[in-house]
């Protein structure tokens, strides 16, 4: 039976579950393990998943880094705040900005950020985003850098200390509004021992947009509309992945990003070749994976399309259980929270 609607994919989760800042070290957070076949879970510690990889898989892991996207503005003349979240780089200097309160965000009104930059509003889109030029002397990424904040979740109300603990330590294409958060378990150290085990690692890019906090709004899962995101696939990571399928070797998406940047540069084969583009594939039961035999991903929200993607490669009954007793046995949940390892 395929799950279709969206109220299939509600589980209760007691608020203190929700995972406000990151243990220390990455690594020591904790893994169910669930296997898609039998049905068996176990509960391990994160640098443990080096003793379910054998040599010969490969570890596709997304690269984005998160783009410190939260600026506030004062506004010249008035000297109102206006918050901004930049949302795509547009062209030149002009990017697509969410501004909050936008009534004292118009046409022609300009901004002074922090005094590294300036900014005008050009135009509202429909949907309310702002089109913004800034002005600036130096590197844009550095001042954003220095004068910008993360754009955490909205259920993490805690403030984050050190930046970087919302970037995976192998993040270096800028461009992300959230953080691929199953990357946040891994530490320089856990991948280092994994590569000297013999599983190779490969990288994807897949710029995470903010609409995959969007929720699902529609009864029927398949009249949900996905946003898109842009992801891009080296010459490198193809040839590594084609390696690993025609060796009978697994690969092992880290996160559902990954997952989905694999699935949508696939040929209906399972062939991945270098490729570069837009995907807004809609990952729910009766998918047919071509390419991942294996997922290691956080526990996501109720009725998300995330934990839809999930019940496709794991089976829904499998997932929904496996998320039962997760909240039975106390994990943590969402970007700061404890991982799952499916295979």
């Amino acid at each position: 039976m395929l799950h279709m609607k969206t109220s299939d994919y509600y589980y209760e989760l007691p608020e203190k579950l929700i995972a406000q800042t990151p243990l220390e070290p990455r690594d020591s957070s904790r893994l169910l393990v669930l296997d898609r076949n039998t049905r068996k879970m176990e509960h391990k510690i994160f640098r443990d998943v080096l003793d379910f990889l054998e040599p010969g898989d490969c570890l596709v892991l997304n690269d984005s880094r998160v783009l410190p996207a939260r600026i506030y503005g004062i506004r010249e003349g008035t000297g109102a705040k206006v918050e901004f979240l930049l949302l795509n780089h547009r062209e030149g200097d002009i990017w697509e900005a969410l501004a909050g309160p936008g009534k004292r965000a118009k046409p022609g009104n300009r901004f002074d950020f922090s005094g590294k930059m300036r900014g005008e509003v050009l135009e509202v889109l429909e949907g309310g985003n702002r089109l913004i030029r800034f002005e600036y002397t130096g590197n844009f990424y550095e001042i954003l850098d220095e004068i910008g904040s993360m754009p955490l979740p909205h259920y993490i109300t805690a403030d984050l200390e050190n930046k970087e603990r919302y970037q995976n330590v192998y993040s270096r294409e800028v461009g992300s509004a959230a953080a691929p958060t199953a990357g946040l378990h891994f530490t320089p150290e856990l991948l280092e021992r994994i590569r000297q085990k013999g599983v190779q690692i490969a990288f994807v890019t897949l710029h995470v947009g903010l609409g995959t906090f969007r929720p699902v709004k529609v009864q029927n899962i398949q009249d949900h509309k996905m946003h898109s995101e842009h992801y891009s696939i080296s010459a490198e990571t193809a040839q590594k992945i084609r390696e690993t399928k025609s060796a009978g070797k697994r690969v092992i998406a880290v996160g559902t990003t990954s997952c989905r940047t694999l699935e949508s540069a696939s040929d209906p084969q399972g062939n991945i070749s270098e490729s570069s583009g837009w995907t807004d594939i809609f990952i729910h039961p009766g998918y047919t994976f071509k390419v991942l035999d294996g997922l290691i991903t956080n526990f996501h929200l109720p009725e998300s399309t995330l934990i839809m993607l999930v019940s496709a490669f794991a089976g829904y009954e499998h997932t929904m259980e496996a998320y039962k007793v997760a909240v039975e046995k106390e994990y943590r949940f969402f970007s700061f929270g404890d991982a799952m390892l499916i295979l």
